[in-house]
């Protein structure tokens, strides 16, 4: 999460740091807290937080569980994260339903903190989870602050109650109370109530807010806070528990560039849990908050399972065993491909997938040069081809490719690139798919014992294998690739940065190595 950048990076350094050192002394635990401190800090976590934690990281640090580890630093690091849980909630808290629906979920927070764009966004997921929520718009002071959670409730699929066209005009606490009434009567299981903000705690907005939690008696009160405002998060999460109070927290634009100290701060201070987290501007870009795995995503251990819940989301079963037939009769085609491609499209970013990953954090550079748009790229070059062409591009000549780059935007050598790629990819997967290990380009097998897998392949590579003094030229020869391969253009599906028309140079080049055709 972008938010967590920073902090994540340095408190990544100073573990690096740490695990140099067979055994630790007084000093080394006291050097370590200290850049904790200075991390947390720069966060913008709150002072009374950043005390408490490095207190107990430094107590637990010198007792004994660390002095008696066969790896000191590597407990040390699982000491931050056990403290780094425990500020941010500890547990995960789910929403909590009524016996008797409706469930009403009052929503409150500062103007421009998100809470609108939430209420969309928790419709639709709770519509997923065959809930039937009903949004009750009751910001009527904001400017059309009505016709954007009608928007949103259209975008989210969701029905919505809004009596009143607001911009100044209705009384938000009988628009609450008959929408619940609304609920009742149409038999909607939930009522989410988006109240009025405004750019500053004051005392008409507490009463406001307060007046509707007591004509509504709501079922959760989820104050939405944007995570990008840093020390004010505590002062406007303690005016709000104070004059309306809350049961849970949402974090809104965690994929934002601030320090993040809001997250780490408003649960620890507040004493109410997190209870989601807002990530992106779509309205799928909602998370449950897990105060484990956001810490494991501070310290870069990444967040291999929330990974694992958005696959089984997005990924088809059914499809998914069609394709692993396929593969093992060797009937894999750019049509399934791009099936694929859409399947990964609906998990969201790549990028953002990639950095639950453990140990992402160190390649930072290269998540931030990868551009989630290359597989709209690689969706256009294979959208561009016919049926028949998808089904088998060995009928791919110079003129069909040619085509394709014409009517996809992109260049002959992109197109080039990905049927090259694709065949590499499905050889590896057919040998997967057969219970074999896959070989890549100039690496052999990978995982077990060398020569585990077959020998006499291995022992053919070793006598006719390339000699040539450049390494990617050598690996491209031993896979049997024309030396033009060997250079790594393009990305991992095999495009180029920018999206240019054919040039003349690419039908020369086309025509030279595939003929006219």
């Amino acid at each position: 999460m972008a938010t967590f950048g920073t902090l994540s990076d340095r408190l990544t350094e100073t573990f690096r740091n740490l695990r140099t050192k067979g055994k630790l002394t007084p000093a080394d635990v006291d050097g370590t807290v200290r850049e904790i401190r200075r991390a947390l800090l720069d966060a913008d976590v709150a002072l009374t937080v950043v005390k408490e934690f490095t207190a107990k990281v430094r107590e637990r640090a010198l007792g004994d569980e660390v002095n008696r580890a066969l790896n000191p630093a590597q407990q040390v690091v699982q000491i931050v994260n056990e403290e780094l849980v425990a500020i941010l909630g500890g547990q995960q808290r789910r929403l909590q339903f009524a016996k008797n629906p409706p469930t009403v979920i009052m929503l409150a927070g500062l103007q421009g903190s998100g809470k609108t764009t939430f209420a969309g966004k928790l419709a639709k997921q709770l519509e997923k989870d065959g809930h039937t929520p009903l949004l009750v718009a009751c910001d009527l002071q904001r400017p059309n602050a009505v016709n954007q959670l009608q928007v949103v409730a259209q975008q989210a699929g969701a029905a919505i109650y809004a009596p009143e066209p607001g911009n100044g005009v209705g009384n938000p606490v009988q628009v609450a109370r008959d929408g619940v009434e609304h609920a009742r009567r149409h038999q909607h299981d939930i009522v989410i109530i988006d109240t009025a903000g405004r750019l500053g705690v004051d005392a008409e907005l507490m009463k406001q807010a307060a007046d509707i939690r007591t004509a509504t008696n709501p079922d959760e009160v989820l104050f939405v806070i944007d995570a990008m405002i840093g020390q004010d998060a505590v002062n406007t999460a303690k005016a709000f528990q104070d004059g309306v109070d809350f049961t849970g927290v949402v974090l809104s634009k965690l994929d934002g560039d601030a320090r993040g100290g809001a997250a780490l701060s408003v649960a620890s201070v507040t004493g109410r849990p997190i209870i989601f987290a807002s990530t992106g501007e779509g309205l799928d870009d909602l998370e449950a908050f897990h105060p484990d795995r956001m810490a494991s995503r501070i310290l870069d251990l990444g967040d291999i399972l929330t990974l694992i819940e958005q696959a089984q989301q997005a990924f088809d079963e059914e499809e998914a065993m069609k394709v692993a037939e396929k593969l093992a009769k060797e009937q894999f085609t750019l049509e399934d491909f791009l099936e694929q491609l859409q399947q990964m499209k609906k998990m969201g970013s790549m990028k953002k997938m990639l950095g639950m990953l453990p140990g992402m954090g160190q390649m930072k550079q290269q998540l931030d040069d990868f551009d989630d748009r290359e597989i709209d790229r690689t969706e256009a070059i294979i959208r561009s081809m016919t049926p028949g062409e998808r089904r088998n591009p060995k009928v791919l000549n110079g003129s069909r490719r040619l085509r394709i780059a014409r009517g996809s935007g992109m260049t002959v050598t992109d197109v080039n690139q990905l049927v090259q790629r694709f065949d590499q990819a499905s050889k590896m997967m057919k040998t997967v798919a057969r219970g074999g290990v896959p070989s890549i380009p100039g690496m052999g097998p990978m995982g077990g014992k060398p020569g585990a897998s077959s020998k006499r392949g291995n022992k053919q590579k070793s006598k006719t294998g390339s000699r040539s003094g450049n390494p990617a030229k050598r690996a491209a020869e031993n896979a049997g690739l024309p030396a033009a391969a060997s250079a790594p253009t393009g990305s991992g599906f095999g495009l180029g940065g920018g999206a240019k028309p054919p040039s003349e140079a690419d039908l020369a080049e086309i025509q030279k190595l595939f003929g006219k055709g």
